[in-house]
Order: C-alpha cells, then sequence, then structure tokens
C-alpha cells in the first residue's frame, strides 16, 4: 500500500490500529455534522467496526472503499475516501479534518494528493464529491483542487431528522 509523505503531514492506509484517534479527532459536533451517517457521540466501537471494515476492504483486488488517513506529528487527524468505486469510470470522495487543523492548507494539500493517487491506481475518469449546503469549507477545498461545481442535489441527504441540499463538484479526466 502506498504511502504518501509531505512536509505537513502523512497519507496512509487506514487500519483498526487507529480507532482512538478516530475518536479522539471526530467526536466533535463541528466535524460530524458534515459527515453523513455518523453517530454522535462517535464511540470507540463505532470506530473500530469501520476502521476493521476498510482495513479488510483494502486487502482486496479491487476494492470498493479505499481510504487513508490524515497523520500529523504522528496523530491521525484525519481522513479521505473513495467510496463506490467503478474501476476505470468514477468514485465518490468524502473527506474529514480535525477541527484544530482547519484552515491551514492540510485538506487541500491532502485532497489534491489523494486524487492523484486515486485517479491513477484505478484508472479513473471521473471522482465526485457532496458538500452538504452549509458547508462552505469543504465546498471551498474542492475549489482549490480543480473540481468542478455540478449542480444542487436539493434535500439530497436526511441528516439529524432535517433533509438538506447537497453541492456536487467533479474532477475529470
Amino acid at each position: 500500500m502506498k504511502i504518501i509523505k509531505t512536509k505537513k503531514f502523512i497519507l496512509r492506509p487506514m487500519s483498526l490500529k487507529d480507532s482512538k484517534d478516530l475518536v479522539k479527532n471526530m467526536n466533535n459536533w463541528k466535524v460530524i455534522q458534515n459527515l453523513s451517517a455518523l453517530p454522535f457521540p462517535y464511540e470507540l466501537k463505532h470506530a473500530r467496526k469501520f476502521s476493521g471494515k476498510i482495513e479488510k476492504e483494502m486487502k482486496k483486488e479491487l476494492p470498493k472503499d479505499y481510504v487513508m488517513v490524515i497523520e500529523i506529528e504522528g496523530e491521525v487527524v484525519g481522513a479521505i475516501g473513495a467510496h463506490k468505486i467503478v474501476p476505470g469510470h468514477k468514485a465518490e470522495m468524502g473527506y474529514w479534518l480535525a477541527e484544530k487543523h482547519w484552515g491551514r492548507g492540510v485538506m487541500s494539500e491532502a485532497v489534491t494528493k489523494f486524487m492523484a493517487h486515486i485517479f491513477s491506481n484505478f484508472k479513473l475518469r471521473r471522482i465526485y464529491a457532496k458538500a452538504y449546503a452549509h458547508n462552505k469549507g469543504s465546498m471551498r477545498v474542492m475549489e482549490k483542487v480543480g473540481m468542478q461545481f455540478e449542480g444542487i442535489e436539493r434535500k439530497g441527504a436526511l441528516k439529524n431528522g432535517k433533509y438538506i441540499d447537497c453541492y456536487v463538484y467533479a474532477k475529470t479526466k
């Protein structure tokens, strides 16, 4: 598995051993409110189940989910994943970052590196991502990495009992 090192962070495959850091940095309402289908509070049992599933999936020759963590100074502070991968065609990307690292350019750089890796490894033609209407930071990341705004998926997500619009961005090759 590929490991990507920069001056700011290391991008590496997710593993079960990352569970404690995931809980520490995801168990924040400001982070969770921007992610789909995650419980709050986010507990160790949730992190172990997810990271174990991803670790197993990434061992497959053609995984449907491929997730790398963002590690800074030995701590997992975020993750980026390609989901619903259709090799040779497309994947949906999602990402999150611990609040203490917001606004420092970490996510834009990590997404750029991750997309290059995923485009190459899976020979993709399209990577798309969605952001909830209130998540301006995520939309800005997508714009900074060269993704194009495609439109609004009206009431595209159900979060906390409310339907919310999703802004769709994509990058194609």
